[in-house]
């Protein structure tokens, strides 16, 4: 079994990490916060005080951490003029997967910059959720040489389903292409229950009409649940998914394509945040749909 360093113990680093000790690897973990890190010591983890130390015996080194800067920061950046960068720790020949959700340019560069270290580089972002990570049935988005994800197979499936899309940077690719239908269809699955509601529908049983036909989805199948459940406990996050979206809209511009319903979702996603929704589900984006309703009159 290979010798794994996760950096980054989140909401999905934690269940990423007990699925990968369940399937028999060794595994080294870090977290900023180390009480995150340390609450995989029950399950077999040791925990490292740097980044560095916990990739330098590292044979596959995966990051899932909250975007492309404190990758490079935690990866690239040196905490002091002293400190070289955690990524010459790197073993050369080592593989190195960041599952985080970063732009395509920042993993084509991330990539650039491991393979001068002689390190092969992946980006594999995910999709799934907490539920995903924790049953192991990730989507995952595997950008790199097909050599790379042929080697990194038994490892990321103990994650989920890997699935080769491209080159460096086309499983961030891939994984805005994700976020995009999932934050659009999120969006569209809160406006047409809060429309049933309105009319006087049961919006729990709308959602069950809906349920196998054109309109099915995970999300309507899902997020729809916690919607007429009124269950908004973080499993996602809204906060995240506006960085998506950005990060899809800014790719977009640079590539001259027009994503005009990506930017109208964008725009609710940021209304939510700013009326103190950050911290929500992604589903959570209901109520922001449901607040503009209370200025409307019915009837």
């Amino acid at each position: 079994m290979s010798h794994i360093a996760l950096l980054g113990c989140g909401l999905m680093g934690q269940p990423m990490a007990r699925r990968l000790l369940q399937a028999g690897h060794h595994l080294t973990v870090w977290n900023r916060t180390r009480s995150k890190a340390e609450a995989l010591v029950a399950d077999g983890a040791q925990v490292a005080d740097t980044p560095a130390q916990a990739i330098a015996q590292a044979d596959i080194v995966i990051t899932m951490l909250d975007n492309g800067d404190v990758v490079r920061e935690v990866m690239f950046g040196a905490p002091t003029p002293s400190t070289p960068p955690a990524a010459d720790a790197l073993r050369v020949g080592s593989l190195f997967i960041d599952m985080s959700s970063i732009l395509p340019e920042q993993a084509r560069e991330h990539a650039r910059l491991l393979t001068e270290r002689g390190v092969r580089a992946l980006d594999a972002p995910v999709s799934g959720g907490t539920l995903g990570a924790e049953a192991g049935t990730l989507a995952i988005m595997a950008g790199g040489d097909a050599a790379d994800v042929a080697a990194a197979h038994g490892v990321l499936s103990a994650l989920g389903r890997p699935v080769h899309v491209g080159p460096a940077g086309a499983g961030q690719l891939a994984k805005l292409a994700n976020q995009m239908i999932v934050g659009i269809t999120i969006g569209a699955v809160a406006e047409a229950l809060l429309l049933a509601e309105r009319g006087g529908a049961d919006p729990a049983q709308v959602r069950l009409a809906l349920r196998g036909g054109f309109a099915e989805s995970r999300i309507l199948e899902v997020h729809g649940q916690r919607m007429v459940e009124g269950d908004f406990a973080k499993r996602g996050s809204l906060a995240i998914q506006l960085k998506d979206l950005r990060n899809a809209l800014q790719t977009a511009s640079a590539m001259h394509f027009d994503a005009p319903i990506t930017q109208a979702l964008e725009g609710l996603y940021a209304d939510a945040a700013a009326n103190g929704m950050a911290g929500l589900d992604q589903s959570g984006l209901f109520c922001e749909l449901k607040r503009r309703q209370t200025a409307a009159p019915e009837g």
